[in-house]
């Protein structure tokens, strides 16, 4: 799939632009160090689920060395339903220690100090440059990587390409807020099952070839796409789907008679 043209990749930042002026993370948090907190807590599990416990949490320790004083069986037992907790609890009191070992108990702004961190990878690193010190990177995520290779924005085969493909095709004057606008797109239009098409407001510029119609159903979706690319291929992936007309089963494949 071809990438979009930089024209192309303008209108579509323009209207996202002009459909949600001032995006923001829909994590809750007070201050840097609670927004590095917030994002570690989120690998692996929803914004929503974050926010359940984080009140309760930032309440008690809202700076890296109340972390350190509040313990990590405590931490532990504040942040127990969210998934991997004993893990993110482990590395939450370990990165509050170098934090205030190292830097004074702040949230260091560069990009090394933050990857170096425990539970800290690129992506959340990225999240805490744009969000909390205002840097125009670009957090790939689950949505960020569907979006950009479903519509054909920037495609790429891992977190890493895509990023660097939405780096290049992305406006130097919308990059503060890309990260977040291609989110919420992902989370609430471009979803990964029955995206809701008839209501995206870049559906023109997109390249996705199944695209949905109003109250169309998923398979009936899926048939088309197939039809579109090439039957037998894509459903020689999928040998549990409702095959195309004309398609017949054999030897657990589905081929043309």
């Amino acid at each position: 799939m071809a990438g979009f043209s930089d024209s192309e990749a303008r209108e579509f930042y323009r209207r996202m632009a002009a459909a949600r002026p001032e995006p923001a993370t829909e994590l809750g948090y007070r201050n840097p160090f609670t927004l590095l907190v917030a994002v570690v807590l989120s690998a692996q599990a929803t914004d929503v689920g974050v926010n359940k416990v984080t009140p309760a949490l930032f309440a008690l320790a809202d700076t890296p060395a109340k972390m350190l004083a509040l313990g990590e069986e405590r931490l532990s037992s504040l942040i127990r339903t969210i998934g991997l907790y004993r893990t993110k609890a482990k590395n939450l009191i370990a990165l509050s220690r170098i934090l205030v070992e190292q830097y004074g108990g702040e949230v260091p702004r560069r990009r090394e100090a933050l990857e170096a961190l425990p539970g800290v990878g690129r992506k959340t690193a990225n999240i805490v440059l744009n969000e909390a010190f205002g840097e125009p990177t670009i957090a790939v995520d689950t949505h960020v990587f569907r979006v950009a290779n479903r519509t054909g924005l920037a495609p790429g085969k891992t977190p890493r390409a895509v990023e660097q493909a939405l780096l290049a095709v992305t406006p130097p004057e919308y990059r503060r807020h890309a990260h977040h606008w291609l989110v919420l797109h992902g989370r609430y239009v471009c979803t990964a099952k029955n995206p809701r098409c008839p209501q995206c407001i870049v559906a023109d510029l997109c390249r996705y070839e199944a695209k949905t119609t109003a109250a169309e159903p998923l398979a009936a979706r899926r048939r088309r796409a197939a039809r579109a690319r090439g039957a037998s291929a894509l459903l020689a992936e999928r040998p549990d789907e409702t095959p195309a007309a004309g398609l017949t089963r054999r030897r657990g494949r589905w081929s043309r008679p």
